[in-house]
């Protein structure tokens, strides 16, 4: 299973990172996930701060350009295999800082991903 860390997470049920989470642990992933606000999502705290999460196979993003600035450097220091850029989240020059970085860029959609045994 890919441990993936999700960055842009809500509480909220009707938010496509919050399905993220649901669907990723109902396919057997392990999850960490980051949020503006702390709280737990059927069994993953999610915290709002960069923490140091170990092995993480997957990053899932879904914060636009403008906020992914912040944690540019911060996931390529995690060194996951890949980060998925969602619909919305699609941003070119930081998927290029990761690629040169040994990390797999792809614009695409998790839940599709999942749905369709991509993942």
């Amino acid at each position: 299973m890919k441990r993936t860390l999700v960055i842009g997470a809500s509480p909220k049920s009707y938010q496509y990172s919050h399905m993220a989470i649901v669907k990723l642990l109902s396919a057997g992933h392990p999850v960490e996930a980051i949020g503006r606000s702390v709280f737990d999502l059927n069994g993953v705290h999610v915290t709002d701060q960069k923490e140091s999460f170990k092995d993480i196979d997957t990053v899932t993003m879904y914060l636009n350009p403008e906020r992914q600035k912040e944690y540019e450097e911060y996931i390529i220091a995690l060194h996951p295999k890949r980060i998925i850029f969602n619909p919305g989240a699609e941003n070119p020059s930081f998927a290029e800082k990761a690629s040169k970085a040994g990390i797999q860029a792809i614009e695409a959609c998790t839940l599709v991903m999942l749905g369709t045994g991509q993942y």
